[in-house]
């Protein structure tokens, strides 16, 4: 069990971007943590996604890299943490085919360094303290590379990732088991299906979708749109984190998923059938007109599904939306944050399409 749990001293990384201030604002809400976030706020992170908290007098922030040995040594000896959670990664498939090497960088090298300097806090550490203290790990389910028309990933299926993101991501996941296998580190590992909600980036599939259909443009759908996933809920995902972390068997691994499979083509019917709804003064209704299926992603996964029976069995999680719930909640968040949409694109994404293998090795 986590140690101090009534109090608990929290370093996330990348705290700033999609998922990370999600999980900040849910352990500012829900717990009692003291927060200390990490972020160097590369294009996907913006301190705009924290701006309503960033007063909070439990929450500070520090610009910079994981990679940055001197700097993450100094943060972590002077927060003295009860956990680290890393979500520090580039993340965006169509960029890791674009420019690999930053994928390297931070997903890799990253987590390396992030392992390194929690390995020698840890074992300077009293032992109340050292038998409390947790490293978790935010993975995806890329890792496990793709599955045809049935089956799910479990927590036993072998690594076989596709793209450079992926292989990135499993490198680093090896990195965390290895840091516990070898030495002792109390290391917890999620690897969570697609997440969706508020404070996405706009370049991916879902924020693209419906700002695009806004402002009239068209919505490109890879392929045939029958390449599967299955969307989790941000603050689903975020819940399911600190479960892991306050509750979760050092060494082992979770598979987090919403349960919600859906085809790319099925999302993208959905999303339009709620704006027809809640934008009914739309000039480009029905917004399923806009739908364009352009050429497909080199080395598109077909099918990614999640078992996420241990983490239930174990730790008594499941998710509390429906994919129906979450994506009228998601659109309408979207509607209401177009500022923060505009903001955080601002000079750095344009919403054209990336990932067509053109300048791969350049990054």
């Amino acid at each position: 069990m986590l140690a101090d749990a009534q109090n608990p001293r929290v370093i996330v990384t990348g705290g700033c971007g999609f998922i990370g201030s999600n999980f900040v604002r849910h352990l500012l809400t829900d717990t009692q943590a003291q927060i200390l976030n990490i972020d160097l706020l590369t294009y996907a992170g913006n301190e705009a996604s924290l701006a309503d908290v960033a007063g909070t007098a439990r929450y500070e922030f520090v610009h910079g890299d994981i990679a940055d040995p001197t700097l993450i040594a100094k943060v972590v000896a002077d927060f003295r943490p009860t956990a680290v959670v890393n979500f520090a990664a580039e993340s965006h498939v169509d960029r890791s085919i674009e420019g690999p090497g930053a994928f390297i960088q931070t997903n890799v090298v990253g987590t390396y360094n992030l392992l390194d300097v929690a390995l020698k806090y840890w074992q300077g550490l009293p032992a109340d303290e050292k038998d409390g203290f947790r490293f978790l790990h935010v993975s995806t389910d890329e890792v496990y590379g793709t599955l045809g028309e049935t089956g799910a990933f479990t927590e036993n299926t072998p690594y076989a990732p596709n793209s450079p993101y992926s292989a990135s991501k499993a490198a680093s996941d090896h990195l965390v088991r290895a840091w516990h296998h070898t030495y002792g580190l109390p290391t917890l590992t999620t690897n969570c299906s697609n997440n969706f909600g508020p404070y996405q980036y706009p370049e991916k599939l879902i924020p693209l979708m419906i700002l695009n259909a806004l402002a009239g443009n068209p919505l490109p759908i890879y392929g045939t749109g029958q390449n599967v996933r299955d969307w989790l809920f941000v603050e689903d995902h975020c819940r399911a984190i600190w479960r892991v972390v306050t509750a979760g068997q050092p060494g082992e691994m979770y598979n987090v998923g919403g349960n919600s499979e859906r085809t790319n083509l099925q999302v993208v019917d959905t999303l339009c059938e709620l704006l027809d709804e809640l934008v009914p003064d739309s000039p480009h209704k029905p917004h399923a007109q806009l739908k364009t299926f352009v050429a497909d992603r080199p080395g598109h996964d077909w099918r990614y599904a999640i078992d996420a029976s241990k983490i239930k069995a174990d730790l008594g999680w499941e998710p509390r939306e429906t994919f129906e719930s979450a994506m009228r909640k998601t659109v309408r968040w979207y509607l209401d944050n177009i500022d923060w949409c505009d903001e955080v694109k601002s000079g750095s994404y344009d919403g054209q399409r990336l990932g067509l293998g053109n300048t791969a090795g350049n990054g």
